[in-house]
């Protein structure tokens, strides 16, 4: 067929550039917490009455507004633009055996409040529940409703990822019963929550800590050694829930035990003597104490031995690149080095790596989950009205 200039793809509408450019803006202001129109067309590569018209249309949507400062020194006097109130924020929100933790974060993703409110052990489901609530009321005492525009939580026990209500699996440390945070924030927040659970979170933490060193981990599993025992299982550079969100789920798998014989992995800490008092959760200063003494040899072999019963089940489901191990108590180093020895050994060695993202990783990838929600918020507002 013959070459016809006249068949050349159409030219975009107005209106399409104009949604561009409006989203081009909005990104860049959600970078920096204010810009003149002069250094907004430097970022966006925009021509200035380009930008001018963006924060025109920008601030008659109310998500722009002139904060009423202005530039200094020679030449003309600019005037100063940033996101508004009615932007909105989000919540990150971490439900963990040592507390609630809430923040408010801003689309920029600084963090303008915070709340803790410690958890009474053992934990009461009922106590959870209107601690998590009173949290959420002061972190965000002052903020109007409407303002809430998102909510990302990271809870420590199993998450069905259909309703977001935390399940109960036998010998969880952390019992919570069938707590539902989406139906006790949604008279709190105006819009979306998702719920996971905090290992899944915490190994995408790493993945971004990873990323913005320059690093790539696409292929891993993220083994949680701490008070509980959770896996994240990471393919492709995503988290893989599996069909109701409980895979990574470890607890009851089959390995070896301090007697050679098979037990699940949680009994190991049992037989061990590791649990803390009428609970199935690990007690972490005893098992460091124990791995610093006369017989710590013994027991990192031990835990060890067990450790790698369950990294060769994942190994042989997933075919991750690497292990990363987080938590605790799993990077301790005499620990570390002997299931680095016998990871080294398995029929498919693997390697064995330290979780890179530490203090939070699991609050922190919920705030960066929050931070990008509220993002995709405020662009699809944008959209939605200019239709």
């Amino acid at each position: 067929m013959r070459y016809d200039r006249r068949m050349t793809a159409s030219k975009p509408s107005l209106a399409l550039l104009r949604d561009l450019s409006d989203e081009n803006v909005l990104l860049t202001l959600m970078d920096h917490s204010r810009l003149t129109r002069a250094e907004l067309a430097v970022y966006t590569g925009l021509a200035k009455p380009t930008v001018a018209a963006a924060i025109r249309r920008l601030e008659e949507l109310g998500l722009v507004f002139d904060t009423g400062e202005r530039t200094t020194g020679r030449g003309g006097v600019g005037t100063y633009y940033a996101l508004s109130a009615e932007v909105g924020v989000a919540l990150a929100i971490s439900i963990a055996p040592e507390g609630i933790a809430v923040e408010v974060v801003n689309t920029v993703g600084e963090c303008q409040s915070r709340f803790v409110e410690p958890v009474t052990r053992p934990a009461a489901p009922a106590a959870v529940v209107r601690m998590l609530v009173k949290a959420v009321k002061a972190a965000t005492a002052g903020i109007d409703g409407k303002h809430l525009r998102t909510a990302v939580v990271s809870a420590a026990d199993p998450v069905d990822r259909n309703s977001g209500s935390l399940v109960h699996l036998p010998d969880a440390p952390f019992l919570l019963g069938a707590l539902s945070p989406v139906k006790k924030l949604q008279p709190l927040i105006a819009g979306p929550i998702v719920v996971d659970n905090d290992v899944n979170w915490a190994a995408r933490s790493e993945q971004a800590t990873r990323a913005a060193a320059g690093g790539q981990l696409d292929d891993f599993v993220y083994l949680h050694l701490g008070e509980g025992l959770g896996c994240a299982v990471v393919t492709d550079g995503e988290v893989r829930r599996g069909h109701s969100g409980l895979a990574g789920e470890v607890a009851h798998l089959i390995t070896t035990g301090s007697d050679g014989h098979a037990v699940t992995f949680t009994s190991i800490f049992e037989q061990l003597s590791l649990q803390q008092t009428e609970s199935t959760a690990i007690d972490v200063h005893r098992l460091l104490a124990r791995l610093d003494s006369t017989g710590g040899a013994e027991l990192a072999r031990t835990l060890a031995r067990a450790i790698c019963g369950v990294l060769s089940a994942a190994i042989a489901f997933c075919d991750p690149s690497a292990v990363v191990i987080g938590g605790t108590w799993g990077t301790a180093a005499p620990l570390l080095a002997e299931l680095r020895r016998q990871a080294a050994i398995l029929p498919r060695a693997i390697p064995v790596e330290v979780a890179t993202a530490i203090g939070s990783p699991s609050l922190a990838g919920a705030r960066t989950a929050a931070v990008d929600a509220l993002r995709r918020d405020v662009l699809a507002r944008a959209t939605s009205a200019a239709l």
